[in-house]
């Protein structure tokens, strides 16, 4: 089931990329048309500008700043996808039984299991999509962050730190793999379900490495700026990650 629905997210992430990339080399305004550009990408192009002509044209912290109030925003449901993992971890044990159980592949059989699940399902009040559903709703925002940063021709113009913006850097993209892997680690490390599956364990292992060497290759090839935005939202992650993730595991 977890498997299913992790290619249906796949594929609807895809789909929300790919549909934005069309117009991934036209400056966005407020002129723009289209419900993608008018709802989701000139408003963050909009408040980031803004909030860099505050800060005298610094579109570097502005990008930052952002980034860390998208997060604070978003915390909520991250919250929320934790505790229904966690709960999906804890009936582990029972939905193993269920499936040893009425291992047969027959119709009849199979829709045994399938009652018996969802009834375990509702006894321990566990939604198997409310895992997936926050997934759903951010993904839209950081795709639209992405296209702000990448079409508001401001930023192209103006360096930060030690870097341009609108040019690749060569200490971001490392950055943005180690945070990203650190968040990858800290994950599996409270993923109690992993330890005790070792074909999950398998793929969350690829993950851990595949993962941030692809963010980290793609980080060479696009402008710092989008860089900036990774490295920011992954250290947001790794913070929110120790944070949430420790009273939970005291809790328990």
């Amino acid at each position: 089931m977890r498997k299913k629905y992790g290619i249906l997210i796949t594929f609807l992430v895809l789909a929300v990329f790919l549909a934005g990339c069309t117009q991934i080399n036209e400056p966005i305004t407020p002129e723009s048309e289209g419900f993608w550009n008018t709802i989701f990408v000139y408003p963050l192009s909009w408040i980031i500008t803004v909030i860099a002509e505050f800060l005298s044209e610094n579109y570097g912290l502005a990008i930052i700043l952002v980034t860390v109030v998208i997060r604070l925003i978003l915390v909520p449901l991250n919250v929320k996808q934790i505790k229904s993992t966690r709960a999906m971890q804890e009936i582990q044990p029972q939905l193993q039984e269920l499936q040893q159980k009425y291992a047969s592949k027959d119709a009849n059989t199979q829709q045994k299991l399938q009652q018996e699940t969802m009834q375990l399902f509702q006894k321990n009040g566990v939604n198997p999509l409310a895992g997936c559903l926050p997934i759903l709703v951010q993904m839209p925002i950081f795709i639209a962050m992405y296209h702000a940063i990448m079409r508001t021709t401001e930023i192209a113009t103006h360096d930060f730190l030690w870097f341009q913006l609108g040019t690749p850097d060569y200490i971001l993209p490392i950055l943005t793999g180690l945070f990203t892997f650190l968040q990858q680690k800290l994950m599996m490390s409270t993923n109690s379900a992993a330890s005790s599956n070792p074909q999950m364990r398998l793929q969350l292992q690829i993950m851990l490495y595949v993962m941030p060497v692809m963010i980290g290759v793609m980080a060479f090839f696009f402008p710092s700026a989008l860089a900036l935005y990774w490295v920011t939202g992954n250290v947001f992650m790794v913070f929110q990650t120790l944070l949430i993730n420790k009273p939970m595991m005291s809790k328990k």
